[in-house]
């Protein structure tokens, strides 16, 4: 398979950047990590211990280790196998949001290694307050009083690069393939993502904009739909649900939930469902417990055969996107014109992201990789 980075026609020149860094959500790694971690994540919304130790038997159910920091050290991995391809001597570090090893002292890392400007690849793939600015956010206080820390650009939003929407749609076809034969030709195929407040998904994207989250993910949807119909023939009905739902019962927040999807499904005679979770880069938690746990359950005491889909992020196409993506906005920062490739009717998404896009739903927070005014 041919790397991205060998179709740019540009020769592999990271200037003006020094390092990556890989910015991502954070996970237990520990059954005594887990409330901790909780608290972490949910800090400033006054959510009562108790329902932290709810969620935390989801933890527990898997020895209380997420998944996800392990995949982030396969995809650290396989990024720095990247860059050596394409003959790039680049440092690479690793920094979360919830937990260790931290964003802060990722920051510290680099400016004690004299890191001036670090390219940041964040692992989630669209536009709201919670999937983008506050990661922006979280980049603000990480360099926030630290001598000598290297200026910070996020790379820019990856839900219809290319190697994304192959690797999603390779994942759909190869789980359609594992159904039943009875059931292929009327499978749903069931798109997942993160639910959020609706009034989060209102205010994601740019002030003169709305509801960028659930269009973006419509988007893909509909562009995988489309390659999956060209490479088997058929035409399967899909939709965009929803997981994860964690706010109170009086907030309004995206809909439909994936189970009650299911049930309707099953009601409306549906052979067979993909349940393909293109909200998500990698294993989380959410997948893990929410659809592999919870949404397979309920299809199977639905009796509707059921697949799920691999998340793109242990794809090799997935580390061969975060360095083109890299080697382009490299590009852009030295002025060299470059192809900025996409697929579906949305098209590249912006370098920097626009002053107030996203907004914060609590506060005025300070952000970095911002347009200027």
């Amino acid at each position: 398979m041919d790397s991205p980075l060998e179709s740019t026609g540009q020769s592999p020149d990271v200037t003006p950047y020094d390092a990556l860094l890989l910015v991502s959500f954070g996970g237990p790694e520990k059954q005594e990590d887990v409330v901790p971690f909780l608290e972490n994540v949910t800090a400033g919304r006054g959510i009562p211990r108790e329902r932290l130790e709810e969620v935390g038997e989801h933890y527990r159910l898997f020895g209380g280790r997420s998944p996800i920091n392990d995949l982030n050290r396969d995809l650290l991995a396989a990024i720095r196998e990247e860059l050596s391809r394409a003959g790039l001597d680049l440092p690479v570090y690793w920094g979360n949001r919830n937990w260790d090893p931290y964003l802060r002292d990722a920051v510290e890392h680099m400016s004690a290694d004299g890191v001036r400007r670090a390219a940041c690849f964040v692992t989630s793939a669209y536009s709201s307050w919670s999937s983008c600015r506050q990661y922006r956010e979280n980049l603000y206080d990480a360099v926030d009083g630290v001598e000598g820390a290297p200026a910070l650009d996020k790379l820019r939003h990856y839900f219809n690069h290319p190697a994304f929407v192959a690797a999603n749609t390779d994942a759909v076809i190869a789980s359609l393939e594992a159904l039943p034969e009875d059931a292929r030709a009327g499978a749903h195929l069931v798109f997942v993502t993160h639910s959020i407040p609706e009034s989060m998904n209102a205010q994601s994207g740019p002030p003169q904009t709305e509801g960028n989250y659930v269009a973006q993910h419509l988007d893909l949807a509909a562009e995988i739909t489309h390659r999956v119909t060209e490479a088997t023939g058929v035409e399967h009905p899909h939709a965009l649900v929803y997981c994860s739902r964690s706010g109170p019962p009086q907030v309004p927040w995206l809909e439909p939930d994936v189970n009650e999807h299911l049930e309707s499904l099953a009601k409306s005679g549906a052979t067979g469902v993909v349940i393909a979770p293109i909200g998500f880069v990698s294993d989380h938690m959410e997948v893990v417990y929410d659809l592999d746990t919870e949404a397979l359950e309920t299809a199977r005491e639905l009796e509707l055969p059921a697949q799920r889909a691999a998340t793109a992020g242990t794809d090799p196409r997935f580390a061969a996107m975060v360095v083109e993506l890299l080697l382009e906005r490299a590009a852009v920062e030295r002025g060299v014109p470059v192809d900025r490739p996409s697929c579906g009717s949305i098209g590249a998404m912006w370098d920097r992201c626009p002053v107030d896009c996203c907004k914060n739903p609590r506060s005025d927070h300070p952000t970095l990789c911002e347009a200027p005014a």
